[in-house]
């Protein structure tokens, strides 16, 4: 009889989520109050419900509101419209896909950026893809991160990937990650995240692979992209210690064959990504990630609320250079 593989550690996303409450209690004792967070569900999608049922029930534990409003699609600019013109609204959530097409962009830019607590809208976004960590020139108020690339970094730092002996900014410098999802709501954020701290990112979709890094000892402010013609699955996983995987539908699964011995393999999918012998080639195994990206919504939230508060404060200019508006372009 083989033997079964103990060298694999295995962390729950609640385990995560849990070392990263205490700097929301902190945020939240500031407010002195519990903000509302709303949430707007405009689809049939089992795991957005999911989603919101978790929201709703680990916000409520922790002290802050959470509305979710139940809507239809067709009507939802008006809904969002008027959050964002309500002052008891502190944030709001939209649990995408509507639309599934370009629409679902148009509504993420209706959300008022005081109130996007995912970070979509374009000031954040263009932020996010030039490497620009701040909304102000005195770098007092934080720009916002999306939830779920932004839990994918908070979980590689709680695995001790990030070396703080490097400069912040720099923590993933020698790491080689394969994102396998290119969405512009997750994985292109995330390999742009990724890349902009220092890694070496292999992002893949049916398309093919893209190579997002800094450049050759990281001579450059912020990420590029390269097209990696002919490569694929078999090209990037075995170079990389991390593999992190986010593919929607029960038929995709990252073959184990080809891992890297040790690799650290993250799934963010709502589906499992990884096959079940993952465990025999990884050192380290996340099977979800939800309740991690709820506690970062949390931090999100809190952080809008402290941006508003320094509104004193004058917001630094966007310096859009040409085509960064489209942001597929832009990363």
């Amino acid at each position: 009889m083989a033997e079964t593989s103990t060298a694999c550690k295995v962390v729950l996303g609640g385990t995560v989520a849990q070392s990263l409450l205490a700097e929301v209690a902190d945020g939240l004792a500031t407010l002195q109050r519990a903000p509302l967070l709303v949430g707007f569900l405009a689809n049939a999608d089992p795991a957005a419900h999911m989603y919101a049922d978790w929201t709703d029930r680990i916000c409520k534990e922790n002290g802050f509101r959470f509305e979710l409003r139940q809507v239809d699609r067709e009507e939802l600019e008006d809904y969002l419209i008027s959050a964002n013109q309500d002052d008891a609204v502190d944030g709001i959530i939209v649990y995408y896909p509507i639309f599934n097409n370009r629409q679902d962009q148009y509504l993420q830019q209706i959300v008022d950026i005081g109130k996007d607590v995912e970070g979509l809208s374009h000031r954040y976004i263009f932020n996010m893809y030039q490497n620009i960590r701040h909304l102000d020139d005195q770098q007092i108020q934080k720009s916002i991160l999306p939830c779920t690339p932004l839990a994918v970094v908070k979980i590689l730092e709680f695995l001790r990937v990030y070396n703080t002996i490097l400069p912040y900014g720099n923590r993933l410098f020698g790491h080689s990650i394969t994102v396998v999802n290119r969405s512009e709501v997750v994985g292109r954020p995330l390999a742009a995240l990724l890349a902009n701290d220092g890694a070496c990112v292999y992002s893949v979709d049916a398309a093919g692979v893209q190579q997002f890094s800094r450049g050759e000892g990281l001579r450059n402010r912020r990420h590029e992209v390269v097209e990696k013609e002919g490569w694929e699955l078999k090209h990037c996983l075995p170079m990389s210690d991390v593999v992190i995987s986010g593919v929607p539908g029960e038929s995709f699964k990252v073959p184990t064959i080809l891992l890297r011995e040790g690799a650290v393999c993250i799934n963010f999918s709502s589906e499992k990504n990884f096959e079940p012998n993952v465990k025999s080639k990884a050192s380290i195994y996340v099977p979800a990630i939800g309740k991690v990206t709820i506690v970062v919504l949390m931090r999100n939230l809190i952080r809008i609320i402290q941006n508003r508060r320094d509104r004193r404060v004058e917001p630094a200019m966007a310096v859009e250079r040409p085509g960064t508006a489209d942001f597929a372009t832009a990363s």
